[in-house]
């Protein structure tokens, strides 16, 4: 059994790891789902996403359309996800065995580990810099030892309740609703005489390629970002709670936050080009200008609330992306690891990359692709299972799911190579790479250069590859 699980940890430590969820441990309703998802998806980046989408040039109608649709089918992704942690009670990536096998399973470990981490990072780097900016205007400070500051305390909160596990992270996940939701209305309200109807309804329409290039970015920016955790809160439920109430929930919980201020965020961005520019360095500091300065600081504390949410969810689970992928150490160990890691990465971004923008996105679409190649191959592995995973073999190479497979790998590694000859990223040039199999539609410079379509690729040859070699699972559970 490769999972380490240790009790010689202090009191209120969670020590459950990789394994599964013993039933004297199953607790709760779907509709607890609710809280985690909402909490760490209602940071004010969302408002900012809406200036993304607008971006891409896009009517205000069109992008709303592209906003709901993305949000949505991406955070139902996650609902999916989510059924096998109430079938199998355990983490994703612990699960993920049984299509790729116990050492196989290794590689897209390894994948969501990055992915989480970086998403960790992201956040904890726009919490510093949100924080310098309103210091800085409320003549605080705001420079260098503010941003050390503000970068340690962040941190350490975030690997704290990492460390401390489930059961924190869920009480603290229902404050923070409940104090960014209430905030978040506040903003809203005050920022509301800055949107002009005129200017908002003014954008001109784009064609097919910016509607689907908005769409996946919606798509990579949200639900995508989580389909490799989903299963790590839903592995508590009892396996007779609701398959339905489980989709439902994390989708509602995940989809309610960000679409409210995604659809805001267009129609600020429609009425205010500066600030439209301004979110490309800044995503949550360029939203202050418009703001009253009493307003600031709580202003300042919705945004770490809700970046400190979504921190906590990640560093949950790259600390177990960690562990299956190889690392022999306790699941609080994990998490100490990835924090040290996301606290170096975040200072980096802070103090020597010159913009946000470009290395966000770069990010987004490159760990994106293959992530979405391994959700295509998770859920259609799902769906073909008729069976209760064997919950023995997820730990033993001998086992039904065997050492390596080799189909689903090679998937995942087909689903990387077509997506990312299919997506495109000129504000990264560490990335200037991609797009080799965009010349049949226009090249690099065409219309679809930037509709990032390998996303979509790369989900759909991983779904449909897996469908297509269906009695591969079939041969498994025959041997039931």
């Amino acid at each position: 059994m490769t999972d380490v699980k240790s009790t010689a940890v202090p009191a209120g430590v969670e020590t459950n790891g990789l394994n599964v969820i013993d039933e004297s441990e199953r607790k709760g309703r779907p509709s607890s789902l609710f809280w985690p998802w909402f909490a760490s998806n209602i940071s004010v980046l969302s408002i900012s996403y809406g200036a993304f989408v607008l971006g891409f040039g896009l009517s205000f109608w069109q992008a709303l359309a592209a906003a709901i649709v993305g949000t949505v089918a991406s955070f139902a992704l996650c609902g999916f996800v989510s059924l096998a942690g109430k079938r199998g009670s355990a983490p994703t990536m612990t699960l993920s065995r049984a299509p790729f096998g116990v050492h196989g399973n290794r590689v897209p470990s390894f994948l969501s580990w990055v992915l989480t981490v970086g998403w960790e990072t992201v956040l904890v780097v726009l919490a510093t810099l949100a924080t310098s900016t309103v210091l800085t205007r409320l003549g605080w400070g705001g420079g260098t030892i503010s941003k050390i500051i503000v970068l340690i305390l962040v941190a350490g909160v975030t690997v704290l309740a990492g460390i401390f596990g489930f059961d924190l992270i869920m009480r603290v996940q229902t404050f923070i609703t409940i104090a960014t939701a209430v905030l978040t209305v506040g903003y809203m309200i005050l920022a509301a005489s800055h949107i002009q109807w005129s200017a908002v309804t003014a954008h001109k329409s784009g064609g097919a390629p910016q509607f689907f290039g908005a769409l996946v970015m919606v798509m990579t920016a949200l639900g995508l970002g989580w389909v490799n955790c989903a299963a790590d809160y839903s592995r508590y439920l009892p396996r007779s709670a609701s398959s339905g109430g489980v989709v439902g929930w994390t989708t509602l919980g995940g989809s309610l936050g960000p679409i409210v201020l995604i659809v805001f965020g267009l129609m600020l961005s429609a009425s205010d080009q500066k600030l439209a520019d301004g979110v490309g360095a800044d995503p949550i500091g360029a939203l202050t200008p418009i703001l009253p300065t009493w307003f600031l600081l709580p202003f300042l504390l919705v945004v770490l609330l809700g970046l400190i949410g979504g921190a906590v969810m990640d560093i949950y689970s790259s600390g177990l992306a960690l562990m299956s992928a190889g690392l022999p150490v306790p699941r609080p160990v994990a998490a100490l690891i990835d924090g040290i890691i996301m606290s170096i990465g975040a200072a980096l971004v802070v103090f020597v990359a010159k913009d946000f923008l470009g290395p966000f996105q770069g990010f987004l679409i490159t760990v994106g692709v293959p992530i979405a190649a391994w959700c295509g191959i998770f859920l259609g592995d799902l769906l073909l299972r008729k069976r209760d995973y064997d919950e023995p073999s997820l730990f033993d190479a001998r086992g039904r799911y065997g050492s390596v497979q080799p189909i689903p790998l090679a998937l995942i590694a087909i689903g990387t190579v077509v997506g990312w000859g299919l997506v495109t990223n000129s504000l990264a040039s560490w990335l200037q790479w991609q797009g080799y199999l965009l010349g049949p539609i226009g090249g690099k410079e065409g219309d679809w250069a930037y509709a990032n379509l390998g996303v979509l690729a790369a989900l759909l040859i991983g779904f449909l590859g897996t469908l297509l070699t269906k009695s591969v699972v079939r041969r498994e559970e025959a041997t039931a």
